[in-house]
């Protein structure tokens, strides 16, 4: 399944380095400027705001003694100020003053340690920013920075709520569940940390669910297409529960700039969670095709992001986009030397591993799924890669798949309507044929892409990006109103 993705043409966006402001689409996401606390901590605090209204996501750093658990405190600079709904801490505020304090599975901070926090909130005439943070009664001093008060983003409401948030569990087995399941809510909100159970993509009620969503296009060129208001759009107009961020590591990606891709990366993550969508963080390997060849750069990228992530109940880790001309074996070996890594962090997430082929399960090689179910990856909690293109892959690769499924966990991280290139005509006969197989068997899939490229496959026309006008339906592309309309039906989440 050669997928030769078409590269944009003067569309290159460069990237900035690791406390680097995105610019999207009109929306400014403020660099996160560390304050140089010489106290104990250091706190970021960023904004995106729309008239009355913002979400704040707000990075600490313990720089003092291990703790246990802590408590964030903070005076909004305007009474005005009110917290809402907020994730990954328990909150209160009395007057103009916040606390914020940790969850069970987040308050444990080493020295040097790091964790994320964040909640959406009301103002009335200002929204300044707060000077100063303390952290366990001991102030963090220096700088921190929020975007212009003209930024405009409409007002999200999916975002994962503190009290919905049970602890994280052990690989391989659900989470212990609340005493009284939550209705309705996020996808994340519902599912919380997912495992891996048989066959299924199960969530912390040890039930088998399914996850519909979209990819990225590769955020090198295509930045300007991933910001709060896009996510606000998927999130809320499209009722999606997945965002695939596509980091590629070569064509002017992650090898040009390490840091600042692995930023970049960091922050989609924290707006996917923000609006209660997982995240597949997605080591787009592509040309060269043997994983190998960035086995050192992938356990560099994984290293960090899972130990950076490693208290996010969001995050899903595909470690290898689309082998291509290399053995079945020689993934293997990949796959065996890098999940190790991500689980000294993150020994409870799910890990995806791509396949023969271009994730075809080996078809596009001449082969089979039957050569890893006779060789799997000696490893627990993780699913594997498919992709297909409907206009190119059809009757045999869903032969393969409908057989596969019975015996491992597949994971669709990608699939077009079009062609194998990313463009020529939709098909959508063979589309609907496709995501009935997946419905049937609860196989989450991801659409490529989430993206205005000047190719079929894009959701959006060219010029929707700049524009910013993601839930206008005079937007989308033939493809971006067929998938669109298939994820925004009801998600079965079972809780009991």
């Amino acid at each position: 399944m050669k997928l030769l993705k078409r590269l944009p043409r003067g569309r290159t966006l460069g990237v900035a380095g690791a406390v680097g402001a995105l610019v999207a689409g009109g929306l400014i996401l403020a660099p996160m400027v560390s304050a140089s606390a010489s106290a104990g901590c250091r706190v970021t605090y960023t904004t995106n705001q729309w008239p009355g209204g913002f979400t704040a996501n707000i990075g600490i750093t313990n720089l003092g003694d291990p703790v246990t658990s802590w408590t964030l405190g903070w005076t909004f600079g305007d009474a005005g100020q009110k917290v809402g709904q907020g994730w990954s801490a328990t909150y209160t505020q009395s007057g103009a003053s916040v606390t914020a304090r940790s969850m069970d599975y987040n308050g444990a901070l080493g020295t040097g340690a790091s964790t994320s926090i964040g909640f959406n909130g009301t103002w009335t005439s200002a929204n300044p920013t707060p000077s100063t943070f303390t952290l366990n009664g001991v102030t963090c001093t220096g700088s921190v920075s929020t975007p212009s008060p003209t930024t405009q983003s409409p007002s999200p409401s999916k975002s994962p709520s503190a009290s919905a948030s049970p602890s994280r569990s052990p690989s391989g087995s659900p989470s212990t569940s609340p005493s009284t399941p939550p209705q309705g809510g996020t996808p994340l909100s519902v599912n919380g940390q997912l495992h891996v159970c048989g066959v299924n993509l199960c969530n912390q009620y040890n039930k088998a669910i399914q996850l519909r969503g979209m990819s990225t296009h590769g955020i090198q060129w295509f930045a300007s297409c991933v910001n709060g208001t896009s996510l606000d759009a998927l999130a809320n107009d499209w009722k999606a529960d997945l965002l695939r961020i596509a980091m590629y590591v070569q064509e002017q990606g992650y090898e040009t700039n390490p840091s600042g891709f692995t930023a970049q990366v960091n922050n989609y993550v924290d707006l996917a969670e923000a609006r209660g969508m997982y995240a597949i963080i997605d080591f787009h390997t592509l040309t060269p095709g043997d994983p190998n060849y960035n086995l050192d750069r992938a356990k560099t990228f994984f290293a960090s992001v899972a130990q950076r992530n490693s208290a996010k109940k969001n995050v899903i880790y595909e470690i290898a986009n689309e082998p291509n001309g290399v053995s079945w074996q020689g993934i293997k070996s990949y796959a065996e030397q890098v999940i190790p890594v991500i689980r000294a962090a993150d020994p409870d997430a799910v890990v995806i591993v791509g396949t023969r082929g271009w994730s075809s399960l080996g078809v596009s090689d001449g082969s089979s799924e039957t050569e890893i179910v006779n060789s799997p990856v000696n490893a627990t909690n993780i699913m594997y890669a498919f992709h297909f293109y409907a206009a190119s892959h059809k009757d045999n690769y869903r032969s393969t798949v409908a057989r596969a499924a019975k015996l491992l966990p597949l994971f669709v991280t990608e699939f077009g309507t079009v062609s194998a290139t990313g463009g020529g005509a939709t098909d959508l006969s063979s589309t609907g044929a496709w995501l009935d197989l997946l419905d049937q068997n609860k196989i989450s899939y991801a659409n490529w892409t989430y993206s205005d490229a000047n190719e079929s496959s894009a959701a959006f026309k060219p010029g929707t990006c700049a524009a910013g006008s993601y839930t206008n339906s005079s937007s989308l592309s033939e493809s971006g109103t067929y998938v669109r309309n298939r994820i925004r039906t009801a998600d079965n989440f079972p809780t009991s």
